[in-house]
């Protein structure tokens, strides 16, 4: 097996995130949602503390879905037929997914909370 050079290895990571977003539609819908969440958070010029949860959670889910989809290529490859174990890896994969998804959404509330009640003038502060 050829050495891989420094340089190679960030292609290849480059190339498994591109492959991500470009098959699992799971991968689409975190990265649209991130998106949205960082043109949000710079609308409403969050301090850098809320922008360091926010990158933290959106990161998080992001990596969480490369494993899941790396995991469910290889289960694919080892065990083409239904098997009992085949699922169950499938789906605790898509459980950490699930479980980072939804510490992220909780995050968004309550990094938005505020400024978004203070831009409403609902009697937030804008934070």
């Amino acid at each position: 097996m050829p050495k891989r050079t420094f340089w190679a290895a960030f292609g290849y990571a480059a190339q498994g995130i591109v492959y991500a977003l470009r098959t699992q539609r799971n991968m689409k819908i975190h990265a649209a949602a991130a998106v949205a969440v960082i043109a949000a958070a710079a609308l409403l010029h969050v301090s850098w503390e809320r922008w360091v949860a926010l990158l933290f959670a959106i990161a998080l889910v992001m990596a969480l879905e490369l494993v899941n989809t790396a995991l469910e290529s290889v289960v694919d490859l080892a065990s083409p037929e239904l098997h009992p174990l085949a699922k169950a890896a499938k789906d605790t994969a898509a459980g950490a997914v699930l479980l980072a998804a939804v510490f992220a959404a909780i995050t968004g509330v309550i990094v938005f909370y505020h400024p978004v009640v203070g831009l409403l003038g609902w009697g937030g502060t804008h934070q």
